[in-house]
Parts: structure tokens; sequence; C-alpha cells
């Protein structure tokens, strides 16, 4: 792949040449990889350059125009491949190492202002009291209505040992709370867990990143020694979780499911992208690691296992689901998930940044693509929180713009019947919760969560009547 990536940067550059472009497009030109090579259209972006440097109504930097060039050459693909320049690179390798420089703050949206949803523990966050349900009203001396989610990211993130000082609005407060923090190295752990009664245990996954496996493995561990004997049954929460490493979706299915069994497998052009994954630790571990799976007790293969999953599950989380539920290794519920079937390569280019390019589709092991689709759930379990105009509003995979088609045809009616439980209608006379953290898992406020534990109590009993 990196050899005729160069040679299409070299392309780039003829293409700027003006008077020597069609030298040098021909002696670039690789018929064996590139094939024959869109002079006109090429002149057209050399003439488009040359009019823009010339007549724009303000002078532009060449570094601008090629950069916004080369995004939208890449963009205009499919919803999912970027350019990414240096800072952004940097921040994609940052996200899936989870370390970065910042405050420990998970935030949301809400009606144009960016919510606390949670601190992270041991965090400058934390430690200086935010709270969840605080509003982010100002960071430093920029407003933050009107600023998107990303971009309040990038204003609270920052070296370590900086400073950056937010305007908070707080319910019981009649005045704006202002707080001065510094920034420090955060670690985040996507995988938390929990005790949910006992006998029963709770695993929820945020992203999957670099150490998701090992966490996953350490976490299980955990709630075995605090129960302080075998578990009945696991609920493992894939809600809002938009994916990340594949290797990573390869190791947790590896937990629950059989030595070797298929967990995906990618279509591509190429022969790099045509893959079998296997639940083997080459297929999860990098070079020299420990295989953390090693030591986990013997019956999580056979511990009764519920996922829940929702429309923000995407990418990994849903070749998680797919391959737990094609080998009937657990039950379903949720609702429809994202439908992200792709799968994206990172290309580090020579200027420090890279692209973010889509170079396969992945299968669930029945031949399953989920491309515009999704995983259709075993138990159908609507969130009790959300009205029919908050569905209506989530976004899938279908509905973003250029994306690819499913290969099995999106239309495909689902492999299996599915069961519905309706959420009661709410109560309007209960007490306001909506400061009380919500990634804190709770069966009786969290409707979707408690049915996956009466799923877990009833597998138990009809097992013990089959003993």
């Amino acid at each position: 792949m990196k050899e005729p990536l160069k040679k299409i940067a070299l392309i780039t550059a003829g293409a700027l040449a003006g008077g020597a472009l069609t030298i040098s497009l021909q002696a670039l030109a690789d018929k064996d990889t590139l094939g024959p090579l869109p002079l006109n259209e090429l002149r057209t972006f050399a003439e488009v350059f040359g009019r823009i440097k010339q007549e724009y109504v303000e002078p532009v930097e060449d570094k601008k125009l090629i950069n916004e060039a080369i995004k939208g050459m890449i963009s205009g693909l499919d919803p999912h491949s970027d350019y990414l320049d240096p800072e952004a690179f940097k921040e994609l390798k940052e996200g899936t190492q989870g370390e970065f420089g910042g405050l420990g703050i998970e935030i949301g949206a809400e009606d144009g202002a960016v919510k606390v949803i949670a601190p992270i523990e041991d965090t400058p966050a934390q430690k200086a009291g935010i709270q969840s349900g605080d509003l982010i009203v100002k960071i430093d001396e920029t407003p933050v209505r009107g600023l998107s989610l990303s971009d309040a990211v990038k204003k609270m993130r920052g070296k370590p040992g900086t400073k950056v000082t937010l305007t908070i609005a707080r319910k019981q407060e009649t005045k704006p709370l202002v707080f001065t923090l510094t920034r420090a190295v955060i670690k985040t752990k996507s995988v938390k867990y929990k005790m949910l009664e006992p006998d029963f245990g709770y695993i929820r996954i945020t992203q999957f990143q670099e150490h998701t496996t090992e966490n996953l493995a350490q976490a299980i561990e955990t709630l075995y020694r605090d129960n302080k004997q075998s578990l009945k049954g696991l609920v493992l929460d894939l809600r809002d979780d938009p994916g990340g490493l594949l290797n990573g979706a390869v190791g947790v299915s590896s937990v629950f499911l059989p030595k070797g069994s298929l967990v995906v497998y990618t279509e591509g052009r190429v022969e790099d992208a045509k893959m079998r994954l296997t639940a083997i630790p080459q297929s999860y571990l990098r070079g020299g690691e420990k295989d953390p799976l090693t030591q986990l007790p013997a019956d999580i293969k056979s511990l009764p296992l519920v996922v829940l999953v929702n429309t923000g599950s995407a990418s990994a989380s849903e070749i998680v689901a797919g391959a737990l539920q094609d080998h009937k290794r657990a039950v379903l519920v949720g609702t429809q998930t994202f439908g992200k079937g792709s799968v994206q390569s990172i290309l580090p280019l020579g200027n420090a940044g890279g692209i973010k390019l889509t170079t396969a589709r992945y299968f669930t092991p029945s031949g399953r693509s989920i491309q515009a689709k999704g995983i259709t759930p075993d138990v159908i379990v609507e969130d009790g929180k959300l009205t029919a105009a908050d569905n209506a509003l989530r976004v899938r995979e279908a509905d973003l713009e250029n994306h690819l088609d499913n290969p099995n045809g999106e239309d495909k009616a689902p492999a299996r019947p599915v069961r519905r439980i309706e959420p009661p209608k709410e109560d309007k006379n209960k007490d306001d919760k909506s400061d009380v953290n919500p990634r804190d898992p709770n069966p009786k406020t969290d409707f979707q969560l408690g049915q996956a534990l009466n799923i877990l109590k009833v597998q138990q009993i009809l097992s013990k009547k089959t003993n």
C-alpha cells in the first residue's frame, strides 16, 4: 500500500508544476497499480488552484489549499475515510491508547450546551468538584453555546501542567461557578464494572482501545473475587460504544468464545485486507505481549451472558455482538445497532499526519454484513428514557451521505425472530433525577439493564430445572 500512496503524492506535486504537468504524470504512470491517469481532471485541478491563488478575495496559503483538497478527495469517498493532519493524527493515537493531556470530564450535548456526564475518578475535574449534570458555560473566555462537542474537547485538552478556566452553571446554585484547573495526563480505562447484586455482574466497554482486552480480564477476575464464588450471570454493556481497534473486538469476543472460534472475517480489494480472525492469541495480541486471558475462570466460556446494544453501538461493538449472537453464546438485548460494517486502516504520511482509509468490509461468522443494516437484538427493548422524537433523531449508518452499500442487501430480513419488551410509561410524578450520574449502572432506573438482569435470572432458573 505504501508505494502507490507515495506515487499519488508525487502526482499531486506534478499537478502544481504548471507546464511540467504532462511530463511528470507520464513519468509517474504505473499501469499495474494506478491505471490510466485522468490528465484532463488533473489539469483542471491545477487551473482551479491557480485561479484561487490569483483571484480569491484574500491571499490563501498553498498549504491550506492543498490540505483542503486532500480532505475533499478522501472524505468524499465514504463517511469514515478522512485525512488527518499532524494534530488530528496525534489525537487519534491518543484516543486508541487511552492517554491524553486534559481535565478528565466525560461530556455530552444538551440543548446547545455542554453537559458533564461524569468526571473521571482521580482527575483534575473530579478533585476540583465538577459534578454530573453541571453545564459548562465558558471555557476560558470562549462561550460554549454554539461550539461542537469536538471543539469543546479540543479547548479543554492541552499540555499537562497548563491551566484552563471553566465557568459552570449548576442546578442548585444561583450564580455561575468558576473553576481554574490544571491539566494533567488523563489515563482512561475503557472497561468499567460493578456487581449489580450478589452473583450477577456488570461490565461496560466504552471504547475498544489498546488495553481493552487486558482491562476486561482484570474486571472479570475482580468480580469473581468480590463475589467470593462463581458468578451466575454477566451483563456486557456495549451501548453507545462507537468502536475502536479491531484486535480489541477480537480479544473481547475471545473471552467468551471457545478457542479457535471464528470471530470476524474481512473482504477487501488487496490481499492484506482479506482476513479471518479467530479466538486465538495471535488475533488479538500485539508482538511480545502476554495473553491476559490465560488466568480467567474456566466457567467464563459458559457463564450466562446478556449483551446490551443500541443505535450508538458501532463497528467493533457490532463485531462482538454479531460474533456472540452467531455462536449463540449470548442473548442480545436493546435496539438495532448503528450498522458500520467497514474497516478503516490508518496509513501514516511523511508530514507526521496520515489518512484513515476504508479498506474492507467485515462479516460476522455466519456471513452477515452489518453495513448500513446493523445487528438486530434477540430481544428488542427500547430505552425507557427516550421519547419517539428522540429515537427519530438518532442517526444510523444508512442515514450518512456516501455510505457503502450492504453487499448482502440492505433490506435483508433479520436472521432470527425477535421478542419485544415495551418500557413502562413514564411517571410524571417521579422526582427529577437529571442530576444522577447516568453512567452509574442501576437496574431500577435503567429499563434495558433491568430487563437484561431479569433474563439472566430466568436463564438461571431454567438451567436449574434442566440439571
